[in-house]
């Protein structure tokens, strides 16, 4: 099993929000932070190894997975990046860690973005899976990423045309989105498909799946633009990480953008797509314990 000696929690927040995870292994902190439209299965392949090495803790984002889908309004706060990020530290206080190591995919990567721009005493160090800045990746959009990316324009559309149509047949929607990248459904085995599958078909998951994005299309980029105005950078180390064979690394400068907005930046492309395959998984655990355990040796 993907997740054995593994415990599940449930910690509620100060906001009332409830964060399902898995916790495992032993050693330094580090927090994993999945992608849309999945939840802590992302990690199935990676479990096993990092417990060796790490005190893992695996979460489903607010609005995501077994996690709380808070009701939100006009503003889109209560899915702003801000507010998750919020989550996930009040999670690994919970625990007693003050500081960790962060490494995220996709949406959770967007999400340790901004925890670690809040929360800078708290993230050690900051691994980002195939994602660019947002605020560059709007105003940077072009045909090819508007077309491959579509659901990102799909997304926040008004309230309730995206729930209505995705609502209607949830799976088919994780079948389009996952299934267009490079490897098609490939990369996903079984058990972990079934699980993205059951979990937006919960009541409330469409809906808070868009509000997420809206966040992302409005009150995100207000907090971004703000940050760049004060000079606000991410201090700590950042590794940056995309696939070869993706939408982020051939439309925009991964690197380049980052280094717009974080001060210690490096990084390089995986033979992946967006998602991470079997035949990846290597590569991605050995980026992960080569770059944390940097702060042991540092030690």
């Amino acid at each position: 099993m993907p997740f054995d000696g593994y415990m599940p929690f449930t910690v509620r927040t100060a906001d009332g929000v409830e964060i399902h995870g898995l916790r495992g292994g032993e050693g330094p902190p580090l927090l994993l932070l999945h992608g849309h439209p999945q939840t802590h299965m992302i990690w199935h392949r990676c479990a096993a190894d990092l417990a060796q090495h790490f005190t893992v803790i695996a979460t489903d984002l607010r609005g995501y997975g077994a996690s709380s889908k808070p009701a939100s309004d006009p503003s889109h706060a209560a899915y702003s990046k801000r507010a998750m990020a919020a989550d996930q530290v009040e999670v690994m206080r919970h625990f007693g860690f003050e500081r960790f190591l962060v490494c995220a995919h996709d949406r959770g990567a967007r999400v340790a973005h901004r925890m670690a721009l809040d929360h800078a005493d708290a993230v050690e160090r900051l691994m980002l899976l195939d994602i660019a800045p947002t605020l560059a990746m709007y105003e940077q959009t072009n045909r090819e990423f508007a077309t491959l990316y579509f659901h990102w324009f799909f997304l926040i559309q008004p309230e309730p045309l995206p729930e209505d149509l995705i609502g209607a047949n949830p799976d088919a929607y994780i079948e389009r989105v996952m299934g267009s990248r490079h490897a098609g459904l490939a990369p996903f085995a079984p058990k972990a498909l079934g699980a993205y599958r059951a979990a937006l078909r919960q009541p409330g998951a469409v809906h808070a799946m868009c509000e997420d994005y809206r966040a992302s299309a409005t009150i995100d980029l207000d907090h971004d633009r703000a940050d760049i105005e004060r000079g606000h950078k991410v201090a700590c180390p950042l590794r940056v990480l995309w696939g070869e064979h993706g939408v982020v690394g051939r439309c925009f400068d991964p690197l380049a953008e980052w280094r717009k907005v974080a001060r210690d930046v490096s990084g390089r492309a995986l033979p992946c797509g967006h998602y991470i395959p079997e035949e990846a998984h290597e590569a991605l655990v050995g980026e992960i314990l080569s770059f944390f355990e940097a702060t042991e040796r540092q030690d």
